[in-house]
């Protein structure tokens, strides 16, 4: 299975066009590499792909990644689908910009697909260009043609603001765990995770690797940054680094924190946050990373 990491920011990028801190300012003269919005691409022989969220940077994302680029006929595409964690506008918004491909799949939990019927109706406004099929993201699936094994797991049931109004359930935000039967290599998704929830641990365990939720570093991030109001993080449902990184386990697991917002230290390579991550023998992938497992 091929694995191409294509944005690893949290929503807005770094930097963040409205947002003056101190990365996104220095991101601005070159000083810190820049991130687009988190967004993945996995496919299991190299021509077929599909892509694990879809960020409103994905036009960008894509011309860059020459994996995805059309051809050999002038408007074939090897994009197959895509699958969602959520429905949060940063992993949505990018669909619209897919309008012009026809045939394409995309799978996510019920509730999600029924908010982009409803509160943001994505769906009404892509089925005058084609006519895509949309699926809901069961326990378990296959992507092209049984190459690849799919099983998902509920994280919890934070709503978009834009979708307050929609009924609750427990699988509004989801994590991905993505088996190539032909090699046995497995890749977990989860970038947004509010918390550690029992039986995670055991879904992600014979995982060679995890994309997992690298929001914010301390849970006081946002505040102390933006001097926004203090529970405004803990209502966007992101476990902080600080709590995560001693749940996980050595084993052989390549754990990677990806999905950073522009207030999160560990961007910067020479911080210190960013060293304490990487001694603990987790990751911090910038966009464009690869994996074959």
């Amino acid at each position: 299975m091929k694995v191409i990491v294509l944005g690893t920011a949290a929503g807005g990028g770094l930097p963040q066009w409205n947002c003056a801190c101190e990365l996104c300012t220095r991101c601005r003269r070159g000083e810190l590499a820049p991130r687009t919005q988190d967004c993945v691409a996995v496919s299991a022989t190299g021509r077929d792909w599909f892509l694990l969220n879809a960020a409103p940077d994905l036009r960008a994302q894509l011309t860059a990644t020459a994996e995805l680029a059309p051809g050999p006929a002038r408007r074939q595409t090897p994009l197959r689908g895509v699958l969602l964690t959520d429905a949060e506008i940063d992993h949505t918004l990018g669909l619209a910009l897919l309008r012009e491909g026809a045939g394409l799949t995309v799978w996510a939990p019920a509730p999600v697909l029924g908010a982009l019927s409803t509160a943001l109706p994505l769906r009404e406004v892509i089925g005058q260009y084609h006519d895509w099929a949309w699926r809901v993201a069961a326990p378990a699936f296959t992507l092209d043609d049984g190459r690849l094994e799919c099983a998902v797991f509920p994280l919890s049931g934070k709503r978009p603001r834009y979708a307050q109004a929609q009924p609750s359930a427990p699988d509004w935000v989801v994590a991905y765990r993505i088996r190539d039967p032909a090699t046995g290599g497995v890749l977990a998704y989860a970038p947004c995770l509010a918390t550690w929830p029992p039986g995670f641990s055991e879904f992600v365990a014979d995982a060679d690797c995890t994309l997992l939720d690298g929001t914010f570093h301390t849970a006081g991030e946002m505040s102390h940054v933006t001097a926004s109001a203090t529970n405004e993080q803990r209502r966007m449902g992101h476990i902080p680094i600080t709590e995560s990184l001693p749940l996980l386990n050595g084993g052989t697991t390549r754990w990677c924190y990806t999905h950073l917002n522009n207030t999160n230290p560990v961007a910067d390579p020479a911080s210190p946050q960013h060293r304490a991550v990487t001694t603990h023998g987790t990751h911090i992938p910038a966009d464009g990373a690869r994996f074959t497992l």
